[in-house]
């Protein structure tokens, strides 16, 4: 077994286990009116402010299929590489429960719009991980169930009944608590690029439900080879995760109890679980269902779904540039595989990015960014959309660096001043006398300055020439840090009859 394969097992007392991880997120539509109704499906308003006959489930009420939820689950499909069904289905998928007041959910299933393709994950180490999409399909979301509201009674708001949810049902290629989480990033950025879903996953726009099972060693590689799900173990339902950190949380704990009932002896039972994140852990919820438990048939009242194949077509000449075409880009501009995975993780980071790189080098651009002003943002809890400093701004102090107008540690003093008091960091640099002094005259008094002050230094840098390094830093400090170091760096040489390094 390699090293990259050993690092995805977990000991058990008795040997040790694979994870086997599958996904299925759910992504509501970005659409301003629901997806068999025209009723708004604006986030926050008053409970059942925004229902519709068919959203309530009234008898006789006929859905009209919403075009722009159409677009938006091709073009979510053309982001993900998959195939694109020109014709599905829309079937009823019958349970009761009380935020569901048709008895049924007009779903996708077996002719679903969208089919096979694939999402790229970039992980620590540096490998690439591919995971396979199964499907794509639409669906109806239910209402929400209020538990909090009264003492003895839940209520039912179907403000959320009838939006249209994408359902992205991914294959189980996910081997490790990272790996499911990364993917779960990269899909809302994909998702978010597009402008389909805008993942915020705190209001339940985007929800997982983790499906997670564990087996001996080599059962994941004899199921690669012939397809066989008897090779895996039976597998358990982790229900609404909402964030990347809960996913690797839930998966972790989910894993490693499983291991635990089988070398007890026990049986794992395939159920629905929930995940406590205030406990970190999952409990039972109820006994999985399978499909046939839905008595899926074909909605009577919805057509088969046809599409034209010059309307795909034209979906996918708007697709804008995503994330790994974004991230090879910048990588042919210089950037390590690392950073430009960082940059392109969120869509409004990335376009900052390429505001601030503008006719600078592109490197020292991303070391700006990543050490600088996000450094800031996450000391002051902001977001790259809550940046008090313009990128362009930030540009123009990188472009007084290259061009040594300042040094470094003044251009790190001036985005101090510019991020709490705001201007122009350029009248700032003129109006308190922070350009950067190359003047050799006054190199040189600063550094008779420090020699004099330091007789005893002088005689140990001879002996010991990487002491010059001391020297340079006072000489800084004498300057208030505005010489340029290089300047200063081959005045000391001379002035002290050092010899050049190598």
């Amino acid at each position: 077994m390699s090293a990259a394969e050993k690092s995805k097992t977990l000991k058990g007392e008795t040997g040790d286990w694979e994870i086997v991880i599958g996904m299925e997120v759910h992504a509501q539509v970005l659409s301003k009116s629901k997806l068999f109704s025209g009723a708004s499906t604006e986030f926050g308003a008053e409970p059942n402010n925004q229902v519709s006959f068919i959203d309530a489930g009234f008898p006789g009420m006929l859905p009209v299929i919403n075009e722009k939820c159409i677009e938006q689950a091709v073009r979510t499909g053309l982001g993900l590489k998959a195939q694109i069904n020109l014709r599905s289905l829309f079937d009823r998928k019958n349970y009761f429960y009380p935020d569901l007041p048709q008895g049924y959910q007009i779903s996708q299933y077996k002719d679903p719009i969208v089919g096979e393709g694939e999402v790229l994950i970039d992980l620590k180490d540096g490998e690439t991980i591919k995971v396979g999409i199964e499907r794509l399909h639409l669906e109806q979301d239910a209402g929400k169930s209020l538990h909090d509201q009264h003492p003895d009674s839940s209520f039912v708001d179907l403000n959320r009944s009838g939006i249209a949810l994408m359902e992205i049902v991914t294959k189980p290629h996910m081997r490790t608590s990272e790996e499911a989480a990364a993917f779960l990033k990269k899909l809302r950025a994909i998702v978010r690029y597009l402008g389909t879903c805008d993942g915020n996953m705190d209001e339940g726009s985007m929800r997982a439900d983790v499906n997670v099972s564990v087996c001996r060693v080599g059962g994941y590689e004899k199921f690669r080879e012939t397809g066989s799900f008897k090779h895996l173990g039976t597998r358990c339902e982790i229900k609404n995760v909402n964030s990347m950190r809960f996913v690797a949380q839930a998966v972790e704990y989910e894993a490693r109890r499983q291991i635990e009932v089988i070398e007890g002896g026990g049986t794992i039972r395939q159920e629905t679980r929930l995940y406590d994140n205030k406990a970190g852990e999952t409990r039972s919820m109820r006994s999985k269902e399978e499909a046939h438990d839905y008595r899926y048939f074909p909605d009577p009242d919805l057509l088969p779904l046809e599409l034209d194949a010059g309307w795909v077509e034209a979906i996918r000449k708007t697709l804008p540039e995503l994330p790994d075409e974004k991230k090879a880009r910048f990588v042919a501009q210089g950037l390590s595989a690392y950073d430009a995975s960082v940059l392109v993780a969120e869509r409004e980071l990335a376009d900052f990015y390429e505001e601030l790189a503008k006719g600078v080098d592109a490197k020292a651009a991303a070391n700006w960014l990543n050490n600088e002003v996000l450094g800031r943002l996450n000391r002051d809890g902001l977001s790259i959309t809550q940046v008090p400093v313009s990128a362009a701004a930030n540009n123009a102090i990188i472009v007084m660096v290259a061009d040594k107008t300042i040094s470094g540690k003044i251009a790190k003093d001036l985005l101090d001043i510019v991020w709490t008091e705001g201007g122009d960091p350029r009248a700032v640099v003129e109006a308190r006398g922070m350009k950067q002094v190359t003047d050799t005259g006054a190199i040189d008094a600063a550094i008779e300055a420090v020699i004099a002050a330091n007789p005893d230094k002088v005689e140990e840098v001879k002996a010991k020439p990487k002491l010059a390094a001391w020297f340079v830093g006072q000489v800084m400090k004498q300057t208030g840090g505005k010489a340029n170091p290089t300047a200063v760096n081959a005045a000391l040489k001379t002035r002290l009859n050092l010899p050049d390094e190598g």
